[in-house]
């Protein structure tokens, strides 16, 4: 980690970036690599990751495998998927808003 100007600890440079800190795995799960367990912005760094598209994407996977593991329904995917479509249009627009600005 490197120091900032004033002092502080800045963020590593894979902060946030979904594919580094939660890749898929071998066996078709993400999984949190070994080198993020010590690392002290890990809870923040995930959390970023997620915020964004990549996000929603993820939970989408865990959709799909719930309703392939018999877990939940077709209503209930449907439901879920009908939700996660809306957040994903919902940040494009804000994402247009912001380009635009």
């Amino acid at each position: 980690m490197a120091e900032g100007d004033a002092g502080e600890k800045s963020n590593p440079e894979c902060f946030g970036q979904l594919e580094k800190v939660f890749p898929m795995g071998s066996q078709g799960l993400r999984e949190t690599p070994e080198k993020c367990m010590g690392c002290s912005h890990k809870t923040n760094c995930l959390r970023q990751a997620m915020s964004g598209t990549g996000g929603l994407n993820v939970r989408e996977e865990m959709v799909v495998r719930g309703e392939k593991a018999g877990r939940i329904g077709f209503f209930e995917r449907w439901s879920r998927k009908k939700k996660l479509y809306r957040q994903k249009m919902d940040l494009g627009e804000k994402n247009e808003i912001s380009k635009r600005s």
